[in-house]
């Protein structure tokens, strides 16, 4: 396996959809979806795209890599581990979780972890940058120095940047996505069925239903 970037990784596992109907994480609606879910499986390209970051992240000084759940997990561990290769010590890899009012907080005693270290938050994904925000936010509270941001892929690269982050960023790869809200969405407006299989088109359904 010689993947020469990141889009190729996506392509090869059938991560990256297209013409169809999907809610992205944000809530928002589009016709290409990354489903990332379907790389992991992959513990070889997984393992890739830690290195990846790993690569980009070197010139940092990090102890920590944090991530939040689920998918971050997977890529907080992948990137420790190849950066504790690259540095020759050991960098751990941690994550936050979503709480019911959607912020992420560190649980597990993570939060002693963080604090006071130099911390690489990654994320696989981001269309608002909401996500990794709210990580940025939890290192901080805990003590923590974050050192730079990661993400697999940027998905608008015009307004996600490192003056939006606050903080030094990067990303592995662009790959805009025009998204819209339920209200304007084409699609909804063209009666195209949502996806329900990928992305969040269940749940979005399902809401729908209850308030209407």
């Amino acid at each position: 396996m010689n993947p020469t970037n990141i889009l190729d990784i996506l392509k090869t596992t059938g991560a990256i959809i297209t013409d169809d109907h999907f809610v992205l994480t944000s809530g928002r609606h589009s016709s290409t979806y990354i489903n990332k879910d379907a790389m992991y499986p992959h513990t070889i390209y997984t393992s890739e795209v830690g290195k990846m970051f790993a690569e980009k992240a070197k010139g940092f000084l990090i102890d920590v890599v944090a991530a939040p759940a689920l998918g971050g997990i997977i890529l907080s561990q992948w990137t420790a581990y190849h950066l504790s290769k690259l540095l020759n010590r050991d960098i751990l890899g941690v994550y936050t979780e979503k709480t019911l009012e959607k912020s992420q907080i560190f649980t597990r005693g993570y939060d002693k972890l963080v604090r006071g270290k130099h911390v690489l938050v990654v994320e696989d994904l981001t269309a608002t940058g909401g996500s990794v925000k709210k990580v940025i936010s939890s290192v901080k509270e805990h003590g923590g120095i974050v050192s730079a941001v990661g993400v697999m892929v940027n998905r608008d690269p015009k307004h996600i940047n490192a003056e939006m982050m606050g903080v030094p960023f990067f990303a592995l790869g662009d790959l805009f996505v025009e998204s819209y809200t339920p209200e304007d969405c084409p699609l909804c407006k063209d009666s195209v069925p949502i996806n329900i299989d990928v992305g969040h088109g269940k749940k979005f359904l399902e809401e729908k239903q209850i308030s209407g």
